[in-house]
């Protein structure tokens, strides 16, 4: 009967230590029915720590915050409680009837999943209790236009696309981000850098507004017909005031969101005429200037000079190819080297580009350079023109003479000498042969005899000592985890350098790379991270302050470029980082 309790008691102990221990991961909504113009936040919570988060696609809704993540520690009664939350905040694009899709987290081994949410989107919502909505700012005060140069150019006619932001002088603004970046299908796009933002003052359908432009685009349609520009849209962080001030009277700000679009751009691109399109017109458009020269004009034979076709001017520069060079056929001519030196200006491209062609002369002789013929469609006066370069000749002074005869060439040189060929030029060539036939010896007690006899029982000890290996590493559980975690950060910063271009995944895929690492190098755990474990570790294994912060610059970094706008330059330059600063702390750490 005494046994029977004990083993009751630990039954109930076991049950319950399982109840408590049990992972819990699940998906909250702020609502599930909202208006179309409206928020709405996403939670996704856990009880216990975990790794690899991976977030619903949101593809029916705009991310416009996030992902924001919490951590809480408690202890009560000598229980313990944890909490993880990353929370999103979404805005709709569309009404209908959408669905919040499973989140994922791997949480010691195992892989959890929350259930769907199904969350319904109305017509916008025309009354608003919170006097902080963005709805509650005038709808003329913010404006995303996209000014565009010309809408009905000629093909390969180039085209400029500006983005301006303009506010109303009582609205303010304090930041913005993209939500969706402008896309050109069917143009070649150049983007021109914008060397710092500058407020200046304008006016918008006769109102006065302040302006920022935040874009310039150079495009080239590549089809006619009807192209579009889909919209630059950007989330919009709006200072509004309040009714409450500080103590010097100044009135207080609060900060909401408003989401704003350039709106779709239609371009009609018209063909080239048909009339007067010469034969040889490969797609140049603009106004240009064709030449043929060559590098000299007399060299002796065997020696090479080059041969340079060249276009400069203004228009589209590297959407067409250059006439090619014909030569006599007694000149050996290389494959051209292709140059450009070509930038490109709000108005369009200009510059130079052109083939250098390496010529190598055999014989001697005066060989003609033919015509070469350049056309191009000039949008000035809408006609085609063509430009023929000059006839070169290439002096060839010294040299054999071309035809001679195989059995008496003559060499051209200040002392003409035949060269007489003998009969007996073929001499050296053996025509009998003198063989000896090989001796066979016998396979039995030869050297592959030996080796293939005990080759196999020396292999015995080799497997043996092999599997032994292979069974201790199999049973080093921390080092297994360690060269798991090594190889998922190899994995992730992999994946960030594919997704270079795509701020979202790229960053995300990064922290991944950098935590991985850490708990590889480090072995701690998730919910050990905190900048100044971070640094309190590297410091004791002996890593310098200069590669300690360059690892927590990133890890910033990463955080606030979900945020801010950023270019695919400095997406680059994350990544550069991120490998050097590993490979430095690779190296350094003891």
């Amino acid at each position: 009967m005494k046994l029977f309790k004990h083993i009751t008691v630990l039954l109930l102990l076991l049950s319950t230590s399982f109840t408590f221990s049990q992972v819990e991961f699940e998906a909250r909504v702020s609502k599930k029915k909202l208006g179309v113009n409206e928020r709405l936040r996403v939670d996704f919570s856990m009880n216990e720590d975990g790794d690899n988060f991976n977030p619903p696609s949101f593809d029916d809704f705009h991310i416009i915050g996030g992902p924001n993540q919490s951590v809480s520690h408690s202890w009560i009664n000598g229980k313990r409680t944890f909490k993880k939350t990353y929370s999103y905040f979404l805005s709709p694009k569309q009404q209908g009837q959408f669905n919040i899709g499973q989140a994922t987290i791997e949480i010691e081994g195992e892989t959890y999943s929350t259930s769907d949410i199904a969350i319904t989107v109305t017509k916008a919502v025309s009354t608003f209790n919170d006097p902080n909505s963005p709805n509650t700012v005038p709808e003329n005060s913010i404006h995303l236009v996209a000014e565009v140069s010309k809408t009905n150019p000629y093909l390969n006619e180039a085209i400029t696309v500006v983005y301006k932001l303009y506010v109303s002088p009582t609205t303010g603004v304090s930041n913005w981000r993209e939500i969706d970046s402008p896309k050109y299908n069917d143009f070649w796009s150049q983007n021109i850098d914008i060397k710092g933002l500058k407020i200046e003052n304008g006016t918008y359908k006769g109102e006065d507004y302040r302006y920022v432009v935040l874009r310039k685009a150079v495009l080239y349609p590549q089809k006619t017909g009807e192209l579009a520009i889909e919209p630059l849209t950007l989330d919009i962080t709006i200072d509004i005031p309040t009714n409450r001030r500080d103590i010097f009277g100044g009135r207080l700000m609060s900060q909401a969101h408003k989401t704003v679009s350039a709106g779709r751009r239609t371009i009609k691109v018209k063909p080239l005429p048909e009339a007067g399109r010469p034969l040889d017109f490969s797609g140049a458009v603009g106004d240009f200037n064709f030449n043929v020269t060559t590098s000299k004009n007399s060299l002796n034979a065997n020696e090479s000079l080059q041969a340079k076709v060249e276009v400069s001017g203004k228009g589209n520069l590297k959407l067409f190819q250059l006439p090619k060079l014909t030569m006599p056929s007694s000149l050996e001519v290389y494959e051209p080297e292709h140059s450009e030196k070509v930038n490109t200006y709000l108005s369009g491209m200009q510059g130079t580009i052109s083939d250098v062609y390496t010529v190598v002369p055999q014989y001697k002789g005066k060989y003609p350079i033919p015509t070469v013929s350049f056309s191009y469609f000039d949008l000035k006066t809408e006609s085609y023109k063509r430009i023929s370069s000059e006839e070169l000749v290439i002096d060839v002074l010294e040299g054999p003479v071309y035809g001679a005869s195989d059995n008496n060439i003559v060499a051209q040189g200040t002392d003409k000498q035949k060269v007489i060929l003998s009969n007996d030029q073929f001499v050296f060539v053996k025509t009998e042969a003198d063989l000896v036939p090989k001796e066979s010896s016998d396979f039995f007690k030869s050297t592959g005899f030996w080796t293939g006899l005990l080759g196999p029982l020396l292999a015995i000890p080799l497997a043996i000592a092999f599997r032994r290996k292979k069974e201790e590493r199999a049973n080093d559980i921390v080092g297994n985890r360690l060269r798991k975690a090594d190889r998922l950060a190899k994995r992730y910063l992999s994946e960030a350098k594919k997704a270079l271009g795509n701020k979202e995944a790229f960053y995300v895929a990064l922290e991944k790379a950098l935590h991985n690492y850490l708990k590889a190098k480090l072995n701690i755990e998730t919910n050990e991270f905190s900048k100044e474990k971070i640094k309190e570790l590297l410091e004791e294994r002996q890593v310098d302050q200069f590669a300690i912060n360059e690892f927590d610059t990133l890890l910033e970094h990463c955080e606030l470029a979900r945020y801010t706008p950023i270019t695919s330059v400095a997406m680059q330059q994350d990544y550069d980082k991120a490998s050097r600063t590993i490979h430095t702390i690779d190296k350094q750490i003891k």
